[in-house]
């Protein structure tokens, strides 16, 4: 693996102040669409933003919520959803994984619309949703729920989810569109539990 070239140096790293943030975000994009989330490192964002690794911790507390910023510009950091989700009956995951996502999705001010528009225009990004929701978010799930076929089942889920705010936000398919939270949760959810618990033979 060849690390990312850090910037050239000048008369010294950059300070705390707001342009080491911005810094470390610019640098952020560029390492993480080049390496992907696994193999990208603090030191290797820190140097290509020209400050000390330090600085990620101060700013963003640490790789998985810089990534949550500068990649995918996510009102929330998806990383703090693993617990809330496993917190109520197994059976009834499904159903809490559609209504958290739509609850972020239809009150994030737009950011969703761009970012599946994203997915399908850039591989950087759609490598990098891949890595978040698939990797660290849905097959962890799985992990911990017991079930078979991990990797498959993630991107089942990640196929469900991703198609629902392509149909639901971007192409804003009626009656898709405006139905009602609660209402596609309980359409959407029974097929998303199956891929998280049940049977995937016919």
């Amino acid at each position: 693996m060849v690390e990312p070239k850090p910037a050239t140096r000048s008369r010294g790293r950059r300070g705390a102040g707001a342009d080491t943030k911005a810094a470390l975000l610019d640098a952020a994009k560029a390492v993480f669409a080049e390496l992907g989330y696994d193999n990208a490192t603090v030191r290797m964002i820190a140097a290509r933003a020209d400050v000390d690794p330090a600085m990620v911790n101060h700013w963003f507390g640490g790789k998985q919520r810089l990534f949550a910023a500068a990649v995918l510009e996510l009102p929330v950091n998806p990383f703090d959803l693993l617990d809330g989700l496993m917190d109520g009956p197994d059976e009834e995951l499904g159903e809490r994984m559609v209504r958290l996502f739509l609850t972020i999705w239809d009150t994030d001010g737009g950011r969703m619309p761009a970012l599946v528009r994203s997915i399908t225009q850039q591989e950087a990004a759609a490598n990098a949703i891949r890595d978040l929701f698939v990797n660290h978010i849905v097959e962890p799930l799985v992990r911990r729920l017991g079930s078979d076929q991990s990797a498959l089942r993630a991107t089942l889920c990640g196929s469900q989810m991703v198609g629902l705010g392509m149909m639901r936000y971007v192409l804003k398919f009626e009656p898709l569109a405006s139905t009602d939270r609660e209402a596609l949760v309980a359409a959407v959810a029974p097929n998303l539990q199956r891929y998280l618990t049940g049977s995937l033979e016919g």
